[in-house]
């Protein structure tokens, strides 16, 4: 409780407003004297936009979301919102402006729906519902002993790991943000269980600005852009056909995911 935190509003902070587009403007950050996690990374995302940002394990890619929601402020450059210096904002006001879908979702030890209502702890039942029909979350819900009322195990140990990340978007749907954040939302699960959550995902994604951070590219497909970090630089950006094209770091990846480098038809014909 005495620890001062480190972020802070300054004065004349303003409540956070989401206008697109979003901008990060020769963005630089250290979590140690010279180290960068990342290095002069320019991009932008619009209204409906979604933006993968992909590479290897350390490239930057949380760390380039963290930068959004102010866990750290750049050491270098700046990243607006419609123009706005996100530092301008009061933190807390632009936290409310995101959700998150995470990899490992924190679930408390409380019943389903308080957990699903985490982020709008006054909603209704009838919205928590709504927004657990939303997730695909209502089928497995509505199979417990005590529904919606089920108290789940410290952590969530009760539930599968299809189920937890279901209610974790359930908890984005009902938070209703304007900008998503989604980070591997499906890297630890089988295969099986991530093509059930893929749809769900898709319809969370309508109408906002989504970061995705993908270690799985079979994320990225809705993608209109995506951004490939190298130790914290920016190396490629384009569409998935321009980068496959580009038969660089990308297509390396892809590749790899796909136990084979795909020949020029299926560059002409990919619609991941």
């Amino acid at each position: 409780f005495e620890i001062e935190p480190e972020i802070k509003d300054r004065p004349g902070a303003v409540e956070a407003r989401i206008v697109p587009p979003i901008r990060y403007e020769h963005v630089s950050f250290g979590y140690e004297p010279g180290r960068k996690a990342l290095d002069d990374v320019s991009l932008e995302a619009g209204a409906g936009d979604v933006l993968a940002i992909v590479g290897e394990t350390g490239a930057g890619k949380t760390t380039l979301a963290h930068l959004l929601v102010r866990f750290y402020d750049p050491s270098e450059g700046r990243i607006t919102v419609g123009g706005t210096d996100v530092r301008d904002f009061r933190h807390e006001s632009l936290r409310r402006q995101v959700a998150l879908v995470l990899q490992d979702p924190f679930i408390f030890p409380l019943t389903i729906a308080k957990n699903i209502a985490y982020g709008r702890p006054d909603a209704s039942l009838e919205e928590i519902v709504a927004a657990a029909r939303a997730a695909s979350a209502d089928g497995f819900i509505s199979r417990l002993p005590d529904g919606y009322n089920t108290v789940v195990g410290e952590r969530g140990a009760t539930l599968s790991g299809g189920e937890k990340q279901r209610l974790s978007i359930a908890r984005a749907f009902l938070k209703d943000a304007p900008v998503l954040i989604l980070d591997e939302p499906t890297s630890a699960l089988d295969a099986r269980t991530e093509s059930l959550l893929l749809d769900a995902l898709e319809r969370l994604m309508e109408g906002r600005i989504t970061f995705i951070i993908a270690h799985r590219l079979s994320t990225t497909r809705r993608a209109n852009q995506i951004v490939v970090l190298d130790r914290g630089r920016l190396i490629e950006h384009g569409t998935h056909q321009q980068l496959l094209a580009l038969d660089g770091t990308y297509a390396e990846l892809y590749a790899r995911q796909a136990e084979r480098r795909p020949n020029a038809a299926e560059l002409a014909t990919s619609g991941i």
